[in-house]
């Protein structure tokens, strides 16, 4: 067929029949989501949303994906291709499913596990589908598989899978799960969420398939060229939009344990002027011996992501916009680590690669800026439960304020970048041997500015158990929240044993054995300000008193407000 049969073949897809197949592809990639979400049995992914779905075409293509996390979501394309790389499509079946957890082949760190399966149509392979969800143990020296300090090499990390068959032509491998089950400490809640994920998977390649059967192969094949077309060309459009240049930023993680140095990260974000854009993380430090490095997907994942927010946010994310984004790091660095360098902790990172990005892209972009978030911590304690002789690990979320940004104040106990939820007190006290105290923001956190950034946020968890390990994944403890175009910094975050008692810090990243009684105190930082304090109004002050986010000491230093 010669070129302008080609083109005029895709051209004869009309409209409307664009319209129905792209909103059956979204709608299958959201009930997949739902799926696992509905039928998961850990709180990280049944409460806390830790997981992500996606659609493939048979060249493992990203086609379609749901509104879920941007770094499993961001990674999900390398999985795909190399699921298809281990087990070449004359090689899969009807049925099969690859699972694999891999840190350099997947998002960056063991819990998060992936499966990816084939969908067939009368035995011709016309696409795959795929799911992660964060497990809430693989093993290794911590409960959570998320210790960080004293870890130096992945072996340590808890189970490595590399791709394998975990299910074939709908079976599951019961060796290949009593493998997996016998190295975590949660059996049940990983077995359950195993198989949501692979339920999840099953009622996703249905649909798929039976949208196939009702538009063809054919017709399929040229929509996903037109949506991943289209969406390049509205990238590189909106790229070539921004002042082009070179754009540059800095900042530290607080170290890498207790005793340890702090990580720079430098970025460094050119627009080329002509719809391209290239990210580089080069000059940041060298890769650490310790469980918090960023593989390249991981690193990837939330430098597109941060892209996209800034130039093209309401945009359907694909391989298509993706293609003009580029994004490297000196091999052995940080943020591109050599295997097996440890990354268990790598979630501590997502928030200050998009931070980074933040801070180059507001000497572009500054009206499209805001003033860094919060960060937010992700601890878990885990032991055995004297109640019933079992594991417990509780894998907890904790998400903060907002920056300020131009025309508006941080928005106050959200998510930063990965699309999370705070989990319910009362979910993690059903599970686990703990009480919570006090879940609350923190009033003068935020950094002023002409809008407030968010505030920081507390929470105290004391343990009922005899003993239990505490790791704790947090930041910001030494470097505090930027704000931009004369906003302020937020507050520091700290972290505190027995506030009530001797109230001892620990280290944002410290692991610690904890005893019955013990109150953990949780306290994140503030979000950075934006615009000059002098110019924030009156009325704005009032009500930030009137809602406890300031007191009136702190508005009349900040702000010279007096009532």
């Amino acid at each position: 067929m010669t070129e302008s049969c080609m083109t005029g073949a895709k051209a004869a897809i009309d409209p409307i029949t664009l319209t129905v197949i792209w909103n059956a592809l979204m709608s299958i990639a959201e009930e997949l989501g739902v799926t696992l979400r509905h039928t998961a049995f850990s709180e990280g992914v049944r409460e806390g949303d830790d997981f992500s779905t996606a659609i493939f075409d048979r060249n493992a293509r990203l086609v379609a994906q749901g509104n879920f996390s941007p770094g499993h979501l961001g990674s999900m394309p390398a999985v795909a291709r190399h699921a298809l790389e281990y087990f070449p499509p004359q090689t899969l079946r009807p049925g099969d499913s690859i699972l694999l957890n891999d840190s350099f082949l997947g998002s960056g760190h063991f819990p998060d596990t992936f499966q990816v399966m084939p969908v067939f149509v009368d035995g011709t392979l016309v696409g795959l589908v795929a799911c992660s969800a964060h497990q809430v143990d693989m093993g290794g020296a911590a409960p959570g598989s998320q210790k960080v300090h004293g870890i130096t090499e992945a072996f340590q990390e808890g189970l490595r899978i590399l791709p394998v068959r975990f299910v074939r032509e709908g079976e599951v491998q019961e060796d290949i799960l009593r493998l997996i089950l016998g190295n975590v400490r949660m059996p049940d809640k990983v077995r359950g969420d195993l198989l949501a994920q692979h339920t999840a998977n099953c009622t996703a390649a249905a649909r798929l398939e039976q949208l196939f059967r009702d538009h063809g192969a054919a017709m399929l094949e040229r929509a996903y060229d037109i949506f991943l077309d289209r969406s390049e060309e509205t990238m590189r459009q909106a790229l070539a939009k921004v002042p082009p240049g070179r754009y540059s930023f800095e900042d530290h993680l607080d170290d890498y344990g207790p005793g340890t140095d702090p990580i720079r990260i430098a970025v460094d974000v050119t627009f080329d002027g002509q719809g391209g854009v290239e990210v580089d993380f080069s000059r940041s430090s060298d890769a650490v011996p310790a469980a918090i490095n960023s593989y390249i997907n991981y690193t990837r994942a939330y430098a597109i992501f941060a892209i996209k927010v800034f130039c093209d946010a309401l945009q359907p994310q694909n391989e298509g916009n993706m293609r003009p984004i580029k994004v490297t790091a000196r091999e052995g660095s940080f943020f591109n680590p050599r295997f097996p360098a440890p990354s268990g902790g790598r979630a501590a990172v997502q928030v200050r690669i998009f931070d980074a990005i933040n801070g180059a892209i507001a000497q572009a972009l500054p009206n499209r800026a805001m003033g860094a978030f919060s960060h937010w911590c992700n601890p878990n304690i885990g032991g055995i439960d004297d109640r019933t002789g079992r594991a417990f690990v509780m894998y907890d979320l904790g998400l903060a304020g907002y920056g300020g940004r131009a025309g508006r104040d941080g928005a106050e106990a959200l998510s930063p970048v990965m699309n999370c939820s705070n989990i319910p007190v009362e979910v993690h006290e059903t599970n686990n041997p703990v009480l919570v105290h006090r879940l609350e923001l923190l009033a003068d956190t935020g950094g002023a500015g002409q809008w407030r950034g968010g505030c920081g946020l507390r929470k105290d968890v004391e343990l009922l158990n005899s003993t239990a390990t505490l790791s704790l994944l947090g930041d910001r403890h030494r470097f505090a929240p930027y704000g931009l175009a004369g906003g302020e910094s937020g507050a520091k975050a700290e972290t505190i044993l027995n506030p009530q008692r001797n109230a001892e810090p620990l280290g944002s990243k410290e692991v610690r054995e904890i005893r019955k009684g013990d109150v953990v105190s949780y306290r994140l930082s503030g979000a950075g300000g934006y615009g000059p304090a002098g110019e924030r109004r009156r009325d704005a002050i009032a009500e930030d008193i009137a809602d406890g986010y300031v007191t009136p000491d702190f508005a009349k230093a900040k702000y010279g407000y007096r009532s």
